[in-house]
C-alpha cells in the first residue's frame, strides 16, 4: 500500500506539471498573439477548454480515491481475516493498535489507536522506529512477546509474520496496578538479639548496651517505615510493604552491622538474627515462614539475615562473623536428657552420619550407639562401605574385631528388616538429606534426630523430633562427648575406649588439631571427656596418619598453587588422578598452614564425573558463604562442595568468578569472629 501511494502522489505531480507548464506556455502565446493565435481561438474555446480541463481533474481525483479506498478496504480485510469480525470496536475496548508492514519492514497500514495518540508511522520501517523489536522478526511466529515504551506508556508486541501484523496492547493500567499492588505487598519478620540472655545481668534497664541496641533498632523502624513491636525480652515482629523491604535490601540491611558495631567492644557482643518472608498474601503463612527463616538464621550462626520468598530458595545476607561459643551446661543438660528419653521410647535405633564419612561422623556415631546401650536399646550404624573414607575404613577394621563388626553395622539393604513403626533415626555431623549416608531412610522412618555442628544450609532434613545444630562446636564428637558427659542419668553412660579413641580423632580431624578457629574451651574439655573415658590420643592420631602415596599426593597438589587475591590461594589436583576426599581436604589444610593465607581451596576430581572443593579458612574469611555460591555448604572455616562435572577447568572458572564478586562480602573482622568463652 505505501508504494502504491507513493506512485500515485508521482503521478499526481506530473499531471500538475504538466498542466502548468502548459497553462504558462499557452497564456504567454495568447497574450504576445504569438503567430497570430487570438484569431484563431475565440474565448468560446477558451471556456471550454477550461471547463474540460476541470472534469479531467475531477474524474483523476475520484480514480486516485477509489483506488486508495480499495487498498485501504483489502488491507481491512486482510486484517479481519487475522483477529476477526468487528475489529474496530475490539481495537478501541482493548487498547490494541495494529500495524501491517509489507516484505521491506515498512509500516502501510495502522489503526485509529495510532491516530487517536498522534503516532505517525506510516511508511516509516517499523525497526527504525523501534529496534527492539528485531527480536521478534527473528522468532517469527513463534509465542516471543516483546515489551516497548512509546510516549510515556507501556505496550506488549506480539508479531503475526505470515500476516505481517504488530500487535500492540497496552498495558500501562495493567503495570501501574501491578507496581502499586507490589509495593504495597505485606512483608512479615522476626528480629532476635544474640547473646541476649549473656548480656542482660538483672534488669535490662539498667544495661546501656541493650539501650542503645533498642535505639539503633526503633531508629531504623523509623527510617524505613516498619512496624516494630516487642513479644519477647530478646525478639522483635517486623511488618512493612514491599517497598520498605526493597529499601532495606538496597542498603544491605545495615542495621545487623549497626547492631554488631554498638557492642564490638564488650566482652560478649550483642548481634542480630533475622528472618523476614514475603511473596504470599496471608500474613499467618508469611510468619511461618519468617520464623523458619529465623531459625536457620540462628542454627548459621547468628549474626545475618535470612530472607524466605515463598516459592523460591532463601538468601542469606551477613553472616560475616563465627558463632559465639556458650558453656551453656544446663541446656546440654537438658538435651541430652531429651535424646535419651526419645532413645528409650523407642524399639530400635538407626545411626548414620554423612556419604563419604569420615572420622568425625563415624565417632558420632559411636558415642550415640554407646548412648543407646546405656537405655539398653537395641542399635546400630548404617554403613556404606563404598561411602566411607579410606582412613575411616581403616579404623573400622583395626579398632573391631569381625564379631564386633557385624554386631555394630549394618547396610542400607540389611536395615529394611531392622525397620519397625517406633524406630528411631539418628543423623549426625550432617542436615542435608541428599548428603546423608542412607537417603531412603529418611522416608521409611517417621522419628528422625539431627545432631550436627555445620552451619544450616536452606535443604534441611524435614520435621525432626528432636534438633541440635550448634556452629560454634568444632566437631559433632564434641557436642555427643557433651551429651555423655552432662546427661542427669546415673550411673553414667559408659563409653568404650575404641569409641572415646575415635571420638577424639574426630575432633582432631575437624579442628585440625586444636588449630582451627572452632576451636573453644568447649572443645578441650570434649578432649578431657574423652581421655577420661580412656582415649588413647597417639593411637588417635595414627588413625589419621598419611600413608607416603597420599603424602606425595598431597605435596603433587600443593605444588600448583595460584594465588587470584591476596592472602587467597586454590589449587588443581591432576586432572587424571581419582583422588580420596581427605586428601584433598588434608591439601587445603596444608595450603592454610602457609604465612599469610586466610583462605585456600583445592579442587580434585573424586570420580570419574564428580569434582570435590575443598575450603578452609583462618576465621577471617567466611568459607561456607564462598562454598554455598557454588552450591554447597559447610561451616564458617571449613567449607565444601561437590560439582558434577569432569572439566577442572571449568569449575575454576567458576571459583574464581565467585571470589571475584563474593570475597569482599565473605571477608570478617579477625575481633568479631573470635569465639568468647
Amino acid at each position: 500500500m505505501g508504494k502504491t501511494i507513493k506512485h500515485l502522489k508521482l503521478a499526481c505531480f506530473i499531471i500538475i506539471l504538466t498542466e502548468l507548464i502548459f497553462l504558462s506556455v499557452f497564456c504567454g502565446f495568447y497574450l504576445t498573439n504569438f503567430t497570430n493565435i487570438q484569431a484563431y481561438v475565440e474565448p468560446i474555446y477558451l471556456l471550454i477548454g477550461a471547463i474540460g480541463l476541470i472534469l479531467i481533474n475531477i474524474i483523476f481525483v475520484w480514480i486516485m480515491f477509489i483506488k486508495v479506498s480499495s487498498l485501504r478496504q483489502k488491507t481491512d480485510l486482510h486484517a479481519a481475516e487475522v483477529i476477526g469480525s468487528d475489529v474496530q470496536e475490539a481495537y478501541n475496548f482493548a487498547m490494541i493498535g495494529l500495524a501491517v508492514t509489507n516484505d521491506d519492514g515498512v509500516v502501510i497500514w495502522t489503526n485509529d489507536l495510532f491516530k487517536d495518540r498522534h503516532i505517525d508511522i506510516i511508511d516509516l520501517k517499523i525497526l527504525e522506529w523501534q529496534p527492539s523489536l528485531e527480536e521478534l522478526i527473528q522468532a517469527g511466529n513463534s509465542e516471543t512477546i516483546s515489551k516497548i515504551v512509546i510516549n510515556s506508556r507501556n505496550y506488549e508486541v506480539k508479531f503475526l509474520a505470515e500476516a505481517g501484523l504488530w500487535i500492540f496492547k497496552d498495558t500501562s493500567d495493567y503495570e501501574s496496578l501491578y507496581k502499586y499492588s507490589r509495593e504495597q505487598a505485606p512483608v512479615v519478620g522476626v528480629i532476635s538479639i544474640d547473646n541476649f540472655a549473656d548480656v542482660v545481668r538483672g534488669d535490662e534497664d539498667y544495661n546501656d548496651t541493650i539501650s542503645k541496641v533498642k535505639n539503633e533498632l526503633f531508629d531504623y523502624a523509623k527510617q524505613y517505615d516498619i512496624l516494630l513491636r516487642r513479644f519477647k525480652d530478646d525478639s522483635y515482629s517486623l511488618l512493612c510493604n514491599y517497598e520498605s523491604f526493597s529499601k532495606m535490601k538496597n542498603d544491605n540491611f545495615s542495621i545487623v552491622d549497626k547492631v554488631r558495631a554498638v557492642s564490638v567492644h564488650e566482652d560478649i557482643p550483642l548481634t542480630l538474627s533475622i528472618g523476614i518472608a514475603h511473596d504470599f498474601p496471608d500474613v499467618v503463612k508469611l510468619n511461618e515462614l519468617a520464623n523458619a527463616a529465623l531459625d536457620v538464621a540462628m542454627s548459621r550462626g547468628g549474626d545475618q539475615v535470612v530472607v524466605s520468598a515463598y516459592g523460591k530458595d532463601m538468601e542469606f545476607i551477613g553472616g560475616k562473623t563465627e558463632a559465639q561459643e556458650k558453656r551453656n551446661r544446663v541446656k546440654i543438660r537438658v538435651l541430652a536428657d531429651s535424646l535419651i528419653s526419645l532413645i528409650k521410647n523407642s524399639s530400635n535405633v538407626l545411626i548414620m552420619g554423612h556419604t563419604d564419612m569420615d572420622m568425625d561422623a563415624f565417632g558420632a556415631c559411636l558415642g550415640i550407639k554407646a548412648i543407646c546401650d546405656y537405655a539398653q536399646i537395641k542399635s546400630n550404624v548404617v554403613v556404606n562401605i563404598k561411602a566411607t573414607e579410606g582412613k575411616t575404613r581403616a579404623a573400622m577394621n583395626s579398632c573391631f574385631s569381625k564379631e564386633e563388626h557385624d554386631k555394630l553395622f549394618v547396610s542400607e539393604k540389611e536395615t529394611e528388616s531392622l525397620i519397625e513403626p517406633n524406630t528411631l533415626l539418628v543423623v549426625v555431623d550432617v542436615h542435608i538429606p541428599s548428603m546423608v549416608m542412607a537417603p531412603s531412610l529418611l522416608e521409611k522412618i517417621g522419628k528422625v534426630v539431627v545432631i550436627d555442628h555445620h552451619r544450616r544450609a536452606e535443604e534441611y532434613i524435614e520435621s525432626p523430633v528432636f534438633n541440635h545444630i550448634d556452629p560454634a562446636a568444632s566437631s559433632s564428637c564434641e557436642l555427643i562427648a557433651e551429651f555423655i558427659k552432662f546427661a542427669s542419668v546415673n550411673p553414667r553412660i559408659y563409653l568404650p575406649n575404641s569409641f572415646a579413641t575415635i571420638m577424639l580423632s574426630g575432633i582432631f580431624l575437624d579442628s585440625g588439631y586444636f588449630k582451627s578457629r572452632n576451636t573453644g574451651m568447649r572443645t578441650f574439655e570434649a578432649s578431657t571427656i574423652l581421655k577420661e573415658y580412656g582415649a588413647d590420643n597417639a593411637l588417635a592420631d595414627d588413625l589419621l596418619k598419611d600413608d607416603y602415596e597420599e603424602y606425595k599426593e598431597v605435596n603433587d597438589i600443593v605444588r600448583n598453587l595460584k594465588t587470584p587475591q591476596y592472602g587467597v590461594v586454590y589449587a588443581i589436583a591432576n586432572p587424571d588422578i581419582i583422588y580420596d576426599q581427605s586428601t584433598i581436604a588434608k591439601a587445603s589444610n596444608i595450603c592454610l598452614a602457609m604465612k599469610g593465607v586466610h583462605a585456600a581451596f583445592v579442587l580434585g576430581k573424586i570420580s570419574n564425573r564428580e569434582i570435590r572443593m575443598s575450603a578452609r579458612s583462618d576465621g577471617l574469611v567466611n568459607v561456607q558463604l564462598l562454598a554455598e555460591k557454588l552450591g554447597g555448604g559447610g561451616h564458617f572455616s571449613s567449607a565444601a562442595c561437590v560439582f558434577e562435572k569432569s572439566d577442572l577447568a571449568a569449575v575454576e572458572e567458576m571459583l574464581c568468578s565467585v571470589l571475584e564478586k563474593y570475597y569482599a562480602d565473605a571477608k570478617s573482622d579477625a575481633k568479631l569472629g573470635l569465639r568468647e568463652e
